[in-house]
């Protein structure tokens, strides 16, 4: 059983990462994997981003059922 990393761990383990790749006094082979690490968690975050932006982007109905979200500027 595997357990699902937050959206908050994601991020934490991306900017050690960035952290450590900044510092420069990694060996080549261990940047490139850190790297490569540091992609995939930013794609993760990304997708998990753009998901909640289309769920808040929805207002339920009285019914149960979803509609888009009008946003209006009444200034």
């Amino acid at each position: 059983m595997t357990e699902k990393v937050s959206f908050e761990d994601k991020l934490k383990q991306l900017d050690q990462i960035v952290t450590a790749l900044e510092q420069g006094d990694r060996p080549l082979e261990t940047a490139l994997a850190d790297f490569k690490t540091g992609v995939t968690l930013a794609k993760d975050l990304q997708k998990t981003l753009a998901e909640a932006e289309k769920t808040l982007a929805k207002v339920m109905q009285d019914d149960g059922s979803m509609t888009d979200l009008e946003l209006t500027n009444n200034d």
